[in-house]
């Protein structure tokens, strides 16, 4: 039996067997395999994460920026609405020696505030900047499934099944209490989310940009499956991508990583 076929035929048979299904239902069917796939308790327990590789940023399809990226991560206790998440993006060079991270300029993100912080000292991103983060960071489905699962008002619904790649693939609109969806795709054999996409206003022109996030080759560790493969589009041209060489997790992730230097110099607000 060819692949087609049999991909054919598998998403045909589960059709049949879920047709007593609601679309609430089978929605939630749906987000609980991709928790369970990506690790299930081991996930929902995992504290902090250290993501290592390259970070390339475009404009316009052209390569703008090129850096070797660190990012660190913590959880937070959730609130509806707020941020349960600490991260530091820190950039630089590889030690020779120790083949680890040289910073040389970072990116602190807190439920309080983002800045960057540089030789010079540290400067706070301007409010939109940081809009954008706490926005995207809500609706990514990694956060949604550690953090905002139990959310009051969070509702998921399925669309019908369709394919991603030449696979199979369920669809979930997921909508929080403010009425703001993210649609996930994922992936209908390994459960993995593969795709999303959301709508957000554009300030500037008043109508709304389509962010798409893109998911690919999982590793697994300590019982975490995690995307070694992220890339990022905005109405349809590629804006970012990262590719991770390791992905490490519950590190015991020290206080002052996420927290801005003492006795720095604190330099106007980015225009």
């Amino acid at each position: 039996m060819s692949w087609t076929v049999f991909v054919l035929l598998a998403v045909s048979l589960a059709s049949n067997a879920l047709g007593a299904e609601t679309r609430q239902d089978r929605a939630k069917r749906v987000i609980n395999e991709a928790l369970q796939a990506l690790g299930g308790d081991a996930y929902l327990h995992m504290e902090d994460r250290v993501e290592f590789g390259r970070a390339y940023s475009f404009y316009r399809e052209q390569l703008s920026g090129l850096s070797v990226a660190k990012i660190y991560t913590r959880y937070l206790a959730p609130a509806p609405g707020q941020l349960g998440i600490r991260e530091r993006d820190s950039f630089g060079k590889v030690n020779a020696r120790s083949a680890d991270l040289e910073e040389s300029n970072a990116q602190l993100f807190t439920e309080e505030g983002a800045w960057e912080i540089t030789f010079r000292g540290v400067r706070p991103l301007d409010e939109e900047r940081y809009a954008k983060y706490k926005d995207s960071t809500l609706r990514n489905i990694f956060y949604i499934l550690r953090q905002r699962l139990g959310e009051p008002g969070m509702t998921f619904y399925a669309q019908d099944t369709d394919f991603y790649e030449h696979r199979p693939v369920e669809i979930v609109d997921i909508t929080d209490a403010d009425n703001v969806t993210v649609t996930v795709y994922f992936d209908q054999l390994t459960k993995l989310p593969v795709k999303q996409s959301f709508r957000r206003r554009n300030p500037e022109y008043k109508d709304f940009d389509t962010e798409v996030t893109v998911f690919a080759k999982y590793h697994e560790v300590k019982g975490v499956k995690w995307p070694q493969t992220i890339q990022r589009q905005r109405n349809g041209e590629k804006i970012f991508e990262m590719y991770s060489d390791s992905v490490d997790i519950n590190k015991n992730l020290t206080d002052n990583l996420f927290t801005l230097p003492v006795n720095v110099k604190l330099l106007p607000k980015a225009k």
